[in-house]
C-alpha cells in the first residue's frame, strides 16, 4: 500500500508540473507570440517605451522562456524576488505573481476569496450527497413505480436546466418575491452566523439542484447494474436481509463510481464555481477570476488556474486512496 501511495504522489506532482507548465505558456507565451504583450498588459497601452521594458524586466520577460518557466515554479515552492534595476521586491512562497491592475501579490488576494468558495462548495457537495444518492438508491430499488419516474423526471430537469437560469429564477422568487432569504453577499460566518447560514442557503440549494440530479441518475444505475451482480444473489440465497444486501454489499461497490465524480466535481468547485458565485453576488475564487478575465489580469487567472488544477489533482489523488476502504477488489489488485 505504501508504494501505491508513493507511486501516486509522483504522478500528482508531476501531473502539476505538466499543468503549469502549459498554463504558464497559454497566459505568458502565446500573447507574445501572436503579438500581445503581457508587458503592456501591465503598464498600460498609454505607456511609453522606457516603461514597458522597465515592466519586462521586473516581471523577467526579458529572459528566456525555460528561465521564466524556472523562475515561475521556484516562486511557488521557495518564493521570488522581482526586480526593475533599482529595487527588489520579495514575494514569498508560494510567488503566483503581483496582479496587473492592483499590484498585489496573487496568493493573498486568492487567499481571501478561497473561504466563500470552500463554504459555497461544501456547503453544496453535502446536500447533493445526500438528496442525489438518496434518490437514485430510492429509484433503484422501487425501479418502474411512481416514485422512481417522478425522481427521474425532476433529476432530468435538474441535469437540462443552466445554473445561471437556475440561479436567476430562485433569486427572484425566494429572495425578491417572497422575501424567504435575504439577499446573498460578503456576510462573515463569524460574524453573524445565522445570517450567513441563511444567505448561504439558496446558492446551497440552486448548486445542489444540478449535482444532485447527476447522483441520482449515476446511482440508480449503479444499483441497478450492481444488484443484478452474482453476489448479491449469493447473499439473498444466505437468507440475509434486505436491508443487510442492500447497505453492506450494494452500497460499498455503487458508492465507488460516485466516489470518483464526487472528487472531480468538488475539486472543480473548489476552483470556483462561477457562475454560482456571480448570480449570487458571492466573492469568491469564481468571481475573482471572470472579473480578472474582464480586465485581462493574466497573474491572477493563472494563479486560480493552478489553485483549482492541484486541488483536483489532490482530489483525484484522496479518491484513489479511498478506493480501497469502499472496494476491497482494490486493495487485493
Amino acid at each position: 500500500m505504501l508504494g501505491y501511495i508513493i507511486r501516486r504522489l509522483v504522478n500528482a506532482v508531476i501531473t502539476v508540473i505538466v499543468i503549469s507548465a502549459v498554463a504558464f505558456g497559454i497566459f505568458f507565451v502565446v500573447p507574445v507570440v501572436t503579438g500581445t504583450d503581457p508587458a503592456l498588459m501591465y503598464v498600460g497601452k498609454t505607456a511609453d517605451a522606457a516603461a514597458i521594458e522597465g515592466a519586462r524586466q521586473k516581471m523577467g520577460m526579458d529572459k528566456p522562456i525555460p528561465v521564466q518557466y524556472a523562475e515561475f515554479l521556484k516562486g511557488i515552492v521557495v518564493g521570488r524576488d522581482y526586480s526593475d534595476g533599482t529595487e527588489v521586491t520579495h514575494c514569498s512562497a508560494p510567488c503566483l505573481g503581483y496582479s496587473f491592475k492592483t499590484e498585489q501579490e496573487v496568493w493573498p488576494l486568492l487567499l481571501d476569496r478561497i473561504p466563500v468558495t470552500a463554504q459555497l462548495a461544501v456547503g453544496a457537495a453535502v446536500l447533493w450527497l445526500l438528496i442525489g444518492v438518496s434518490t437514485g438508491i430510492i429509484s433503484a430499488l422501487r425501479k418502474g413505480s411512481a416514485v422512481d419516474r417522478t425522481a427521474m423526471t425532476v433529476a432530468l430537469a435538474g441535469v437540462s436546466l443552466p445554473i445561471n437560469f437556475t440561479g436567476l429564477l430562485a433569486s427572484a422568487i425566494f429572495v425578491y418575491a417572497l422575501g424567504w432569504f435575504p439577499a446573498t453577499g460578503d456576510v462573515g460566518m463569524l460574524e453573524d452566523p445565522v445570517t450567513w447560514f441563511q444567505s448561504m442557503l439558496l446558492p446551497w440549494i440552486t448548486l445542489a439542484f444540478l449535482f444532485a440530479a447527476l447522483y441520482a441518475r449515476l446511482t440508480r444505475a449503479s444499483m441497478l447494474e450492481v444488484m443484478g451482480e452474482d453476489y448479491i444473489r449469493t447473499a439473498r440465497a444466505k437468507g440475509l436481509k434486505e436491508k443487510t444486501v442492500v447497505t453492506k454489499h450494494a452500497l460499498r461497490s455503487t458508492l465507488v463510481p460516485i466516489l470518483t465524480v464526487f472528487g472531480l466535481d468538488l475539486g472543480q468547485l473548489m476552483g470556483g464555481a462561477v457562475l454560482t458565485e456571480r448570480v449570487f453576488n458571492l466573492r469568491g475564487m469564481g468571481y475573482e477570476a471572470v472579473g480578472a478575465i474582464n480586465q485581462g489580469d493574466l497573474p491572477i487567472i493563472l494563479g486560480v488556474t493552478m489553485f483549482a488544477a492541484i486541488f483536483v489533482v489532490l482530489a483525484n489523488l484522496l479518491v484513489d486512496l479511498l478506493y480501497a476502504v469502499l472496494d476491497p477488489r482494490v486493495k487485493l489488485a
